[in-house]
């Protein structure tokens, strides 16, 4: 039984739409500065007839390539996502279909902090020998459910996909990885159902949110360090979700990682929820900034609140 859940191929896709604050401020009030200064995203990228599985579809053959084996090789899928294209089947099996892959597929639903748990689960069906070779994808369609009228929400939000290959391996890979949970938040972030077939609309207290955010994410990273016997000075880069550059910079300042060892894409992406990680893995693999062998640290937090972080050596 291989003792380690590693990752062998990375792959993102981003819709070629582009949106960028200048153009929000033709139809709300706002402005490229106002954006900027607050959120730090300068653009996003939203689709136009794409689904969630055809954004999905391409971040998973790009990882697919990168790792060098075929889908028909997979043994699990599992998709984060919380904007599925339809209530049922799950994205992931309509993913595998596309793939022609034959494995057993799901979708997993945390919001933000998707990608995480998703990759947590993936780890254990390793750990366990259940499966060799997953696929673990996050994919978001989010401006779906944004409401573009609401300057609080619509300058925060793109699509896109990533994807991560995981297999079995005697070399070092994930190290550790915690999820938590507190569904006492619910009111200060949620999309609401409306009826059937109709979908509500982002929802948020971002004052909250923030303060959430830094103190749960700067304590979990903390305790994660600290489990593995790894200080900060150890630490190669830090991948967070992508959320607002505010909660990045604070979360790394209480950590005592400088900003230049955060691997940051949420300028060019926005906060594309469970697809911010993987985008921003992949990113920073393609360029060349992440190695083999450097110790990374991936957390994210969500609504719910539901969050979480993975430490492992890539």
């Amino acid at each position: 039984m291989n003792k380690f859940a590693r990752i062998i191929g990375t792959g993102s896709y981003l819709p070629p739409k582009i949106v960028t604050n200048d153009d929000l401020s033709k139809t709300i009030d706002t402005s490229h500065e106002w954006i900027v200064s607050r959120t730090g995203i300068e653009q996003r990228r939203i689709v136009t007839d794409e689904s969630t599985c055809d954004l999905a579809l391409i971040a998973s053959n790009n990882a697919l390539k990168m790792a060098g084996i075929d889908a028909k090789d997979l043994d699990l899928i599992i998709l984060a996502t919380t904007t599925p294209d339809k209530i049922f089947p799950a994205t992931a099996t309509i993913l595998q279909n596309a793939l022609g892959a034959t494995c057993p597929a799901f979708d997993l639903q945390s919001v933000c902090a998707g990608f995480i748990f998703a990759l947590t689960t993936a780890e254990q069906y390793i750990k366990t020998g259940a499966a060799n070779k997953i696929l673990v994808v996050g994919s978001e369609t989010l401006s779906r459910i944004v409401d573009w009228n609401d300057r609080s929400t619509a300058v925060l939000f793109g699509d896109g996909a990533g994807a991560v290959v995981l297999s079995g391996s005697k070399e070092t890979g994930i190290l550790h990885s915690k999820l938590f949970s507190d569904g006492s938040y619910l009111s200060s972030l949620q999309v609401s159902n409306k009826r059937i077939n109709e979908v509500g609309f982002i929802q948020m207290s971002g004052n909250e949110v923030f303060k959430i955010a830094v103190n749960h994410l700067a304590d979990l990273a903390q305790e994660t360090l600290k489990a593995c016997d790894i200080n900060s000075k150890e630490l190669d880069w830090m991948v967070p979700h992508q959320a607002n550059i505010r909660i990045i910079s604070a979360v790394a300042k209480r950590i005592n990682i400088p900003m230049d060892k955060v691997i940051v894409t949420l300028a060019q992406h926005g906060n594309t929820s469970a697809a911010s990680i993987p985008l921003a893995l992949d990113a920073a693999v393609r360029d060349g900034r992440v190695q083999k062998g450097q110790n990374l640290l991936l957390e994210g937090i969500g609504g719910g609140f539901s969050w979480g972080s993975v430490l492992l050596k890539f």
